[in-house]
């Protein structure tokens, strides 16, 4: 059971339409290479949503270690530049110029925790953005699989002029062919909702770009296949006396 809520993308109903709609795909095209795109896009639905989760649980962890190792580091620091202070003034310099070399080796020591402590703080985030990354990579190569799926259901080739012709999908019916297309793009619009998933779960600049170019990509297609779906009706629209 998931609670309602309209702050945020919930993975669960998400989940729950894909499978929806694989069984209705199974239902009338059991033996069609669609199908297993729709169980394919269901086991990867889910795996975001595992992903979102393990994501979270592993850099809150990530990020405990990452802020121990700065702490750490700072403290490091901190007692290398007393003793260094303290020695500075054991050997009671004569004039300011003995007081460069502290000086200069303090700067370098700031410089270089610094940059210590920012690699450190930006480990979790580039954790984060692995995993995600690698779940949008794959989630882009599904929408191509099913643009290769709509491709050949061209609405030309149901026409007489096209009956024999050499590729028509002469096993398909018109009206199974509009049912196909129109399969496809709730398959592309589940691949759009499992990468905004995604976004739910970081701002990083590169995995939001990606989820907004998953998104175009997959509306891009979804409109080519609707022209489809528009002609397809029209051709089979019945003449008015």
């Amino acid at each position: 059971m998931w609670v309602r809520t309209l702050e945020k993308l919930e993975p669960v109903p998400v989940i729950e339409t894909a499978r929806r709609l694989c069984d209705r795909i199974g239902a009338r095209f059991p033996d069609r290479g669609i199908h297993l795109v729709a169980q394919e896009l269901v086991g990867l639905t889910e795996q975001v949503a595992d992903t979102s989760a393990g994501t979270r649980r592993r850099s809150r962890l990530v990020q405990g270690a990452s802020r121990g190792m700065i702490a750490v580091v700072v403290l490091v620091a901190l007692v290398a530049f007393g003793f260094a202070v303290e020695a500075a003034f054991t050997e009671a310099p004569d004039n300011g110029l003995d007081w460069l070399p502290l000086i200069e080796s303090a700067v370098n020591d700031v410089v270089f925790v610094a940059i210590a402590v920012i690699v450190l703080h930006s480990v979790p985030q580039r954790v984060q953005r692995s995993d995600l990354l690698a779940k949008l990579h794959r989630l882009r190569s599904l929408a191509h699989i099913i643009d290769m799926h709509q491709l050949t259901k061209e609405p030309e080739r149901l026409r007489d002029a096209f009956a024999s012709g050499e590729g028509a999908d002469v096993d398909l019916t018109p009206e199974q062919v509009e049912y196909y297309l129109e399969y496809c793009t709730e398959l592309l619009s589940i691949v759009g909702k499992a990468a905004a998933l995604c976004a739910e779960e970081s701002q990083d600049d590169i995995v939001l770009s990606t989820v907004w170019t998953i998104e175009s990509l997959t509306l891009g297609m979804s409109r080519k296949v609707w022209q489809k779906i528009f002609v397809l009706g029209d051709g089979r629209a019945t003449p008015a006396p």
